[in-house]
């Protein structure tokens, strides 16, 4: 088939989450308060990860690229969001949208496959004590990393390269605040059954691989935790407990997806909300909250900033 050069569509229509202004006005505080929080949250530890030596160790390196794709998750639709809420005319530019779904589909593919890695990082430093900082070295999470990064692209490039050569030649409204690929592909004009499924199949796999291997992980860590002194199950737990709601909180509404792939929903909004907004807002919250080094370097980071304005 060829789909090139048939697309007369420049630009789609974003429906948004409300077509009322008085709402949409409310929306616009509320967003603007949460994306500032997870943007500043995220950066928070990643500076205080920098700058404090105590952190500088694998699982807090894993931890501060975490923050950056929460940053970059926040960042690629939520800004425009925020500015659509006060604009009578929510559009987005063909390129545009297909550069949302490119980046929605490489930061969730890369933070798929990071929380990946900070479940083998929790296994080998529980498994495997003497072991850790010889297998957790500075080389393999930095291979780590770099994996999750490049399956996140060759992932959303997977994607993109179909979908940038449909014929878009007559509806452009997407019933979304961003372009969502199962929506866009909606407004092609030719049958997208197929293409429909080998998006299904593509992510639905990625998803299935990296719960499959993090169900493992932790199986195998609570197992071992069971078998150890009762200080260092508590200490084992804490550790686990905030991964493992991370964990739920990201997979949780992609269950809900897989099941009803193709099908819109009034909740498929909430759950695209979930994955910009709330998602990185929450996590900074969930590492820190029962984290005491954490709290203890920021602690450190605002007094040692506080007697820096101080001395000026």
């Amino acid at each position: 088939m060829e789909w090139s050069n048939k697309s007369v569509v420049t630009e789609f229509i974003l429906l948004g989450l409300s077509s009322s202004w008085g709402f949409q006005l409310s929306l616009f505080f509320i967003f603007s308060v949460f994306y500032g929080a997870a943007v500043l949250g995220n950066l928070l530890i990643i500076l205080t990860v920098i700058t404090d030596a105590r952190l500088h160790s694998p699982m807090y390196f894993l931890l501060s690229n975490l923050s950056f794709i929460d940053v970059c998750q926040a960042t690629f639709a939520t800004p425009k969001m925020i500015a659509d809420f006060l604009s009578e005319h929510k559009t987005i530019t063909f390129e545009g949208c297909m550069s949302q779904i490119f980046f929605l589909h490489v930061f969730g593919g890369s933070e798929m496959l990071l929380l990946v890695a900070m479940a083998y990082d929790r296994y080998i430093a529980i498994c495997k004590p003497l072991h850790y900082m010889t297998i957790m070295s500075q080389r393999v999470c930095t291979v780590l990393v770099g994996i999750s990064w490049a399956i996140g692209i060759l992932h959303s490039a997977s994607h993109l390269a179909f979908t940038l050569n449909l014929p878009f030649c007559g509806p452009n409204k997407v019933d979304n605040f961003f372009c969502d690929l199962p929506l866009v592909l909606k407004l092609a004009c030719l049958d997208t059954y197929f293409l429909e499924i080998m998006v299904l199949t593509n992510s639905g796999l990625l998803s299935l691989i990296c719960f499959i291997l993090l169900l493992i992980s932790y199986t195998v860590i609570l197992f071992t935790v069971r078998h150890q002194s009762s200080r260092g199950t508590s200490k084992a737990l804490s550790t686990l407990s905030a991964h493992v709601t991370v964990v739920v909180l990201f997979f949780g509404p992609l269950i809900f997806i897989y099941i009803w792939p193709f099908d819109s929903f009034p909740i498929d909004k909430f759950i695209s909300i979930f994955f910009t907004v709330f998602t990185p807002f929450l996590n900074p919250i969930i590492y820190t909250l029962r984290n005491e080094e954490v709290k203890a370097a920021m602690r450190k980071l605002r007094s040692k900033y506080s007697h820096t304005e101080k001395i000026s």
